[in-house]
């Protein structure tokens, strides 16, 4: 049984598809305007724990995951330029260019953090006939209005409004008067957006209202209902999409189909940096590029994300990537010199799996991998189970386990000069070969049955 936390309920629940055997899972993918940062991927890694559990679990789960490539505006209140115009002016390339640098970059990322790929990934550029059809149905129900700026879904018509958020009714209407411009309500959101008088923008198009370019929100739930039908099992994302976007997907798919979009609602916290936000102006907004370019592994970074309960706040230090990188480092080498997989330990493994069914609970799951490590058993039996929680983990540990450590000639003969060193009781130059082997990357531990080589990072740049 796995149960998992509903935001719409606020509460864990059984974790029941709509078809055995198969789950529908739509996961918010990236605004293709720049580099997505390490606390974008933090979602994007959820998501992933959140998939695997479901396969291990016997599952087939068909992944949608969205390309934002127009429509998000510098403001979530439906006000500023369209992100890709405003790529596209800093970088002197066409939308279409930008989107797919930066759709290419967050790909690579993925790959990086050993994310599986999603089974598709829909663009909002390439469906904007079903963001219009769409935007017919909630105009026939009755729930849009015109502005001279664009079509706006009209809130108030609608009951459930708020209910993912919790917000109630006069809530929502608080401080409606402020910043609305020929909105009725605060809470109304954008579903097309007209482009300027003579406009040559390249990315606009014709509609029934006009010439523009859909809002951010529709893309959603047009997308989800063409590729997984409404309603579909999971819908994630992260906390910051909960009051808006996530919002205004329930609302655009209730008011046009008459349903709720997804039964289960899933969003990871948070991530922070030194305890505060991050942003580019604070200097602290990295990309996985970023942490490779010091000297990282980015699978330290997944480590470092499993280390942390998915809607618990995360705070990111270098410090902390420190641990996770020597954390993982340790793993590693401790599992290069076990035998072949051979029966497993039942025990642990349901142990394991029953921590991840728990709502994802990873941490508890890299604590039964560790009891799983260090317990007194044959090395093949935990070998076996190893690869099985790493299906869900993700930290490729396959590429290592039993795979003897191939020290290149130059390490070994430094290794060898040290062992005659020591021999001699010359411990200055024993000290001096050692670090000189540490800077080349390994460590050199000295047991009775001689010296003992493993793989080393040296420090990394911060």
């Amino acid at each position: 049984m796995i149960r998992l936390y509903n935001t719409l309920t606020r509460q864990e629940e059984e974790f029941r598809p709509l078809h055995e055997g198969k789950v529908s899972l739509y996961t918010c993918g990236p605004t293709v305007y720049w580099f997505a940062h390490i606390g974008n991927m933090r979602a994007f890694l959820f998501a992933d724990i959140l998939r695997r559990t479901l396969e291990v679990n016997g599952y087939e789960v068909k992944m949608v995951m969205n390309i934002t490539d127009v429509g998000h505006l510098t403001s979530d209140m439906d006000e500023g330029e369209d992100k890709m115009i405003v790529a596209m002016q800093r970088e002197g390339k066409t939308a279409r260019e930008i989107a797919q640098v930066y759709t290419d970059a967050f790909l690579a990322d993925v790959d990086r953090l050993n994310i599986k790929r999603a089974n598709l990934y829909p663009k909002a550029t390439e469906h904007i006939p079903e963001q219009i059809e769409m935007i017919q149905s909630l105009e026939k129900n009755g729930f849009t209005y015109r502005t001279s700026d664009g079509i706006y879904f009209d809130t108030s018509k609608l009951d459930s409004y708020g209910r993912l958020s919790g917000q109630k009714g006069e809530e929502k209407l608080a401080g409606a008067r402020v910043g609305m411009g020929e909105k009725r309500y605060a809470t109304d959101f954008a579903l097309w957006k007209f482009s300027p008088a003579h406009s040559t923008r390249e990315m606009q198009w014709n509609s029934p209202w006009g010439i523009g370019f859909p809002g951010w929100h529709i893309e959603c739930s047009a997308m989800s209902m063409k590729y997984l039908d409404v309603p579909f099992d999971i819908h994630t994302g992260g906390v910051d999409h909960i009051a808006v976007h996530h919002e205004n997907e329930i609302a655009q798919t209730q008011g046009a189909e008459g349903v709720l979009e997804a039964n289960l609602w899933m969003h990871s916290e948070f991530l922070t940096v030194d305890q505060g936000k991050m942003s580019k102006s604070l200097g602290n907004l990295y990309t996985v590029a970023d942490l490779i370019e010091r000297g990282y592994d980015p699978l330290a970074y997944r480590y470092l994300v499993l280390g942390a309960h998915y809607r618990s706040k995360l705070n990111f230090t270098f410090e902390a990537l420190d641990a996770a990188h020597n954390a993982l480092t340790k793993l590693r080498e401790t599992i290069r010199d076990w035998d072949e997989p051979d029966i497993g330990c039942a025990e642990l493994e349901e142990k394991f799996f029953a921590s991840l069914n728990d709502d994802l609970n990873t941490p508890q799951a890299l604590a039964v991998l560790w009891e799983l490590v260090n317990a007194d058993l044959p090395t093949g039996a935990k070998a076996e189970s190893l690869l099985k929680m790493d299906r869900v983990l993700g930290l490729r540990l396959k590429t290592v386990l039993g795979q003897a450590l191939d020290v290149p000639q130059d390490v070994q003969r430094l290794v060898d000069e040290r062992e005659t060193a020591r021999g001699n009781k010359d411990w200055k130059r024993s000290d001096e070969l050692r670090v000189a082997v540490e800077a080349l990357g390994y460590l050199v531990e000295d047991t009775a049955q001689g010296p003992h080589i493993k793989k080393h990072s040296p420090t990394v740049v911060k």
